[in-house]
């Protein structure tokens, strides 16, 4: 088991921590009904990339 030597100070743990915050999701337009939806995710619609994909 892994037992820490000296206490990390409050500057490296936040540098090891810089890339650990959530990031917004991707937000596209669909070109048909102009809907806004998540990017590679159909719209609620049924449309993704100006076709019909999935019927309501």
């Amino acid at each position: 088991m892994a037992v820490q030597k000296n206490k990390s100070t409050r500057a490296t743990r936040g540098k090891r921590r810089a890339h650990h915050a959530l990031k917004l999701a991707s937000i596209s337009v669909d070109c048909v009904s102009g809907k806004t939806h998540k990017r590679h995710h159909i719209s609620c619609d049924g449309f993704y990339r100006g076709k019909k994909v999935m019927e309501k």
